[in-house]
């Protein structure tokens, strides 16, 4: 492959390295620590053809490997040639980066990385690994190499940033400064320097557009305990963002730079030895090594907890974009009942109409992630995204699962419901209902304060087990409030161990599945509140937490073995359907769809065991 030779041609190019390598690690990755990148930073796509969102290239003078977990196995043999090997993270036998790394180079070797591409703890961890071999990590930080053979890379976007009113954001920037300088000075620190998009688009109360689904816009602050240093493009800051941001008072309290390294590192290397300044261990190796470790608080940045926690009008908000959402998915699933046998949709004009009934509702701005639009085989592609070359149709003989979302200015959804238009085998309805189940325990569970998800992960996984089943992706995930689809600190996951405890506030996603390589794909998917739980005791008065269902959407009976429910189970989900029928319902009467309603009477009806 071409583009591999152009780079292995770089590692031994002096205008570029300091030294030659050995090897170059390319992470999935921008400055910002983004999961969802602007086309100018998808240089894994470019270098190997692989487009999932969770990647780690190594490239080595004769071999290239790249390294997924379980959502995009089935992509990653599809999308990579011949030239690439592809490591199954998290399988059984296969090592992972680092295990790599200490076996297989020859002792002595110099692997690069770009610095301001790779966090502070994995630049540590894979130069320990190195070292136990006699290699060393480098930092190649004059120019990205894969950068150097993009010929033709994408400009960075610079899309217009508008100011978010008082009636959705609920808490001004100026109210979110004194908390966050609070925090500085209980943990003894000068100033917070953060560094991911989401966290400042919050902070800020501005929302973008330069990541595709994602309201956030390139940049940096600097939070010190009596300034505030805003790093972005100057065409980005309309009359409207200055009069917001007060800069054009005379004691205007925010200061604005461009947003480049130079004047960023200027401004970083200013604070050296003024004090402790904070900056998470999540951020990139590259900026961490402008500070002295001794000065430099590693603690995950104060903005993501109080992001993730959401206030009552973000909570009012969101509550209310999932019942405008719901009349959309409700409208395009009753729509699918006759859609489909006439045999000419296909996975992407099926996602297109779904877009555009969403694109009816009041303050949509846009879709939340590509849809998964993906029917029969396609459905077992965790995250699948369908194109005019593998899209298959939609028909009356195959599942299909539609995992999707909308922006919109009072709220962030994502839902996913999985049909069968035709008539299920009695294996897709086990396998269904034991999904069910498992959505159904977790939205049930009842759970101490300061629980972590990796505790409650097992809880939606137990029926699947029970019958030797699994599913290759982690239960939850957390949601930002007309932000990021996909936010920390909080997640539902085995390899959770590491994330923030969950809190009352907090948004996550409930979506246990199964997967049938090769045949289909099942997920129920909701977005949940976490609040408190009403409970006989109250241990130590530690507090429980439980959670409110978001989502209301109904689940397709027909795919249902009410057998194999429990009676809990069964009224957890008639009474589930009551509210998709009565809240949703109310709305579908308000807006006039009128067959709509009906079509939801009659898929929220009672289930009853035979």
């Amino acid at each position: 492959m071409q583009r591999l030779k152009d780079l292995r041609a770089c590692f031994s190019n002096v205008e570029l390295v300091d030294q030659p390598l050995d090897a170059y690690i390319v992470p999935y990755n921008d400055e910002h620590e983004d999961e969802d990148l602007a086309d100018c930073d998808k240089r894994i796509a470019f270098i190997s053809g692989f487009s999932g969102t969770s990647a780690t290239v190594i490239v080595t003078k004769d071999a290239a490997l790249l390294w997924t977990d379980g959502r995009y196995f089935l992509q990653a043999e599809r999308e990579l040639d011949e030239s690439w090997t592809l490591m199954k993270d998290g399988l059984p036998g296969v090592p992972t980066l680092e295990e790599w790394l200490k076996k297989s180079l020859k002792s002595g070797s110099t692997v690069g990385v770009n610095p301001f591409l790779i966090d502070k703890k994995l630049y540590g961890q894979l130069t320990k690994a190195l070292k136990t071999n006699g290699s060393t990590l480098v930092p190649v930080a004059k120019q990205h190499l894969v950068d150097v053979v993009w010929k033709k890379r994408p400009p960075r976007p610079t899309n217009p940033v508008m100011p978010l009113g008082l009636e959705y954001a609920g808490t001004s920037w100026q109210d979110k400064a004194s908390l966050i300088r609070s925090k500085l000075k209980d943990n003894k620190c000068i100033a917070l320097i953060a560094t991911e998009l989401d966290e400042i688009a919050w902070f800020f109360n501005l929302r973008g557009s330069d990541i595709y689904c994602s309201p956030v816009f390139f940049s940096y602050a600097i939070i010190g305990l009596e300034s505030l240093s805003l790093f972005i493009d100057a065409k980005q800051v309309s009359d409207e963002v200055k009069s917001h941001l007060g800069l054009n008072t005379p004691h205007g309290e925010v200061q604005v730079f461009p947003y480049n390294s130079e004047t960023l590192k200027e401004q970083i290397m200013s604070l050296k030895g003024k004090g402790r300044v904070w900056l998470s261990d999540k951020a990139m190796f590259g900026l961490h090594s402008l500070l002295v470790d001794d000065d430099t608080f590693t603690d995950e940045s104060p903005i993501q907890l109080a992001k993730a926690v959401k206030n009552p009008t973000e909570i009012r908000g969101m509550r209310n974009a999932h019942i405008k959402d719901a009349v959309a998915l409700c409208e395009y699933l009753q729509w699918l009942e006759t859609a489909v046998p006439g045999g000419n949709l296909d996975e992407i004009s099926a996602a297109d109409h779904l877009e555009k009934l969403r694109s009816k509702q009041k303050d949509f701005i846009g879709l939340s992630f590509p849809t998964i639009s993906s029917s029969g085989p396609n459905g077992a592609v965790i995250h699948y995204t369908p194109t005019e070359e593998i899209k298959r149709k939609v028909t009356t003989e195959e599942m299909y699962l539609v995992d999707s979302g909308a922006q919109f200015k009072d709220g962030t959804t994502d839902v996913t419901r999985t049909v069968h238009l035709g008539t299920p085998s009695q294996f897709q309805r086990e396998c269904y209902t034991r999904v069910l189940k498992g959505h159904i325990s977790l939205a049930l569970a009842v759970f101490p304060n300061q629980t972590k998800g990796h505790q409650l992960d097992v809880i939606a996984r137990q029926s699947l087990w029970n019958v030797g089943l699994d599913y290759l992706h982690g239960t939850g995930h957390g949601v930002g409030s007309y932000l990021n689809v996909h936010e920390g600190p909080q997640s539902i996951s085995p390899k959770a161990v590491e994330a923030a405890a969950i809190e009352a506030g907090m948004i996550l996603s409930d979506e246990p599945g199964y997967y049938e390589d090769g045949e289909f794909g099942i997920r129920i998917e909701n977005l949940v509140l976490v609040v408190p739980a009403s409970t006989k005791h109250n241990f130590k008065s530690k507090g429980f937490l439980t959670f409110e269902a978001l989502t209301l959407v109904p689940m397709q009976q027909k795919l249902i073995d009410v057998s194999l429910l429990t009676a809990t189970e069964l009224e957890w989900l008639n009474h589930y359907h009551a509210m998709c029928r009565d809240k949703v319902g109310q709305e579908l009467e308000k807006q006039g769809k009128q067959g709509v309603l009906e079509w939801l009477k009659r898929e929220t009806s009672v289930m009853t065991k035979a």
